[in-house]
């Protein structure tokens, strides 16, 4: 007996993973801006639910530049998966002609929040390091979702590449459903 697992099946796959993820990114997300906005107006003990009480203790200002990094890098990673359960929920995706332009747009936004991410999270590990030298004690980039600068906008910079041959697949494609 063979078990067929076509490309349908995959992408329900896909699109219940992909509302797991963007429900776990939006918690994340209202957890950082959560718990920043409490701290800042409430209790500023609660910097220690982060291991930021030593970074409170430095510099309030220091402490929401480092929540406004965190959660500008935790709402992007949310606003991508939000497009992608969008894009899987409507159906949009076209596998017998995928070269559309609501799919070359959702390429480029892909390139543009991972190379977002990217640089949100470079800015954090470099405000981190120099942080550390002035002799505040704080956790890994690790902890507070901030690692893998590179690869994110390694990730945004390969998008960028397959956006521009879609975008040609779209302009190839449109001159020939003129032509016939």
């Amino acid at each position: 007996m063979e078990i067929k697992i076509g490309t349908p099946e995959i992408l329900k796959f896909l699109n219940i993973l992909s509302w797991i993820i963007f429900i776990g990114l939006c918690v994340e997300a209202g957890m950082y801006l959560f718990n920043g906005i409490y701290t800042m107006t409430i209790n500023s003990y609660n910097a220690r639910f982060l291991n930021l009480l030593y970074l409170y203790n430095f510099s309030p200002s220091h402490y929401i530049q480092e929540m406004i990094l965190i959660s500008i890098v935790a709402v992007l990673k949310a606003i991508m998966f939000y497009l992608i359960v969008k894009m899987l929920h409507e159906k949009k995706l076209n596998v017998t002609q995928p070269f559309t332009a609501e799919m070359g747009r959702f390429i480029f936004y892909m390139a543009y929040l991972a190379f977002g991410i990217g640089l949100f999270s470079y800015w954090a590990s470099k405000f981190n390091n120099w942080l550390t030298t002035n002799g505040v004690k704080l956790p890994a980039l690790e902890t507070l979702n901030l690692e893998g600068a590179s690869v994110w906008i390694f990730m945004g910079v390969i998008l960028f590449v397959i956006g521009q041959v879609f975008k040609r697949g779209i302009e190839i494609q449109s001159e020939i459903d003129l032509t016939i």
